[in-house]
């Protein structure tokens, strides 16, 4: 069973989605993600100042697997990504709530992340989801 974070919230698409200010959010894949994923040899990353529609695919992580979209957990503009996962995507693997993060989204304003997060799964909810 994989120890989940409880300060952040999920998708059941793998993503977490932590909080780092009130209008602001940092999102990576779960332990659980980087584990089916195996080995990640490239992370392509959106562009800063780009939407990110809720929902869409806006981001890709590639392994010795497969090759994974990463969906926007809210609707937001992306203000910053982990350049570090330029030449060091096994951060991805390493350290999925640390150093392997993937990008930060804003929204407007705090009410509008507020609702967003509260649509989210919490670390019990998203342990229903893998099987936990």
């Amino acid at each position: 069973m994989t120890a989940l974070p409880e300060d952040l919230r999920y998708t059941e698409e793998h993503e977490w989605v932590g909080r780092m200010g009130p209008t602001r959010v940092r999102v990576g894949i779960t332990d659980y993600a980087q584990q089916q994923l195996g080995d990640i040899v490239f992370v392509q990353l959106p562009p800063v100042d780009s939407d990110a529609p809720a929902g869409e695919g806006i981001a890709e992580v590639e392994s010795t697997k497969s090759v994974s979209d990463i969906y926007a957990p809210l609707s937001a503009k992306v203000v910053a990504v982990n350049d570090l996962l330029d030449s060091e995507p096994e951060l991805l693997n390493s350290d999925p709530y640390g150093d392997g993060w993937l990008f930060e989204l804003e929204t407007t304003d705090a009410a509008t992340l507020d609702t967003a997060l509260g649509e989210l799964l919490d670390a019990a909810g998203y342990q229903g989801v893998i099987g936990g």
